[in-house]
């Protein structure tokens, strides 16, 4: 028996969905594209970007924790919204060290892609220029907390899929900073590894696997081909692959 499905309506477009599913999920398998930058397939939401913001009956929610609900009116796809969207990239910008043409990650950043999509022309905000330490203790993998967004993936990643637990947020508000569960706080003394999630989820170059940079020449990239809504909808569709087989072998156990 297949789930019993209800519909939302997103930018009066029909969008079927099943009970639990938040109305990011729902957006996503209808090929139906949110902004957003710390929502993942599989991973519990956090709600961290604030990018998915959308409107229901002039209340804002972010889509990646709002549950969908029958009958629900959604505004997302508007000037006001996408202008509020490039309004919290540009603050990404100025928060941490995204000086695009010198970050190995260029054409493979989702913050320099998200700020492509939204038509983002400049930073609009000062430079914070905050001090945030680079931990290259580890033999393979270099952790740049100025690059770092809090999107907690990471965070979320090591605990729920590589079950270790390497990764925290501390703080709050501007002393908010990622942080190492280990002895000494560094990487190396974790038990992180490059096969990780942990290691490859990052959306922009706070995590780097090291003696890898630039294998890709520049102009060959991810985004030098694609945008982030068609890479989006195309990690959501393998996301949900993995959780499927995921279930399945689990299942057979």
């Amino acid at each position: 028996m297949s789930a019993i499905q209800n519909t939302i309506r997103i930018d009066n477009q029909a969008i079927p969905f099943t009970p639990g599913q938040t109305i990011m999920d729902a957006a996503l398998a209808a090929k139906v594209y949110i902004p957003h930058l710390c929502h993942y397939p599989g991973l519990p939401p956090s709600g961290n970007c604030r990018l998915c913001i959308v409107e229901i009956e002039n209340r804002s929610v972010a889509a990646c924790t709002t549950p969908a609900a029958a009958d629900q009116t959604i505004c997302s796809n508007t000037p006001e919204l996408n202008e509020a969207r490039k309004a919290l990239t540009q603050m990404l910008f100025v928060e941490g060290d995204h000086i695009c043409p010198s970050c190995e990650k260029t054409g493979n950043c989702k913050l320099q892609a998200m700020a492509y999509y939204l038509g983002m022309l400049d930073d609009h905000f000062p430079q914070f220029y905050q001090r945030r330490e680079i931990d290259a203790s580890h033999p393979d993998i270099l952790l740049d907390r100025r690059r770092c967004i809090l999107c907690d993936l990471c965070v979320r990643a090591s605990r729920e899929v590589d079950g270790k637990n390497v990764f925290a947020i501390a703080g709050r508000g501007t002393k908010a900073h990622l942080i190492v569960n280990s002895p000494s706080g560094k990487l190396a003394d974790s038990s992180i590894a490059t096969t990780d999630l942990a290691t490859t989820i990052c959306p922009v170059g706070a995590i780097l696997i090291k003696e890898q940079g630039y294998q890709v020449p520049i102009g060959q990239r991810i985004y030098d081909h694609h945008t982030i809504r068609e890479t989006s909808l195309q990690e959501h569709i393998a996301g949900c692959d993995k959780l499927k087989r995921k279930e399945h072998q689990d299942t057979e156990r």
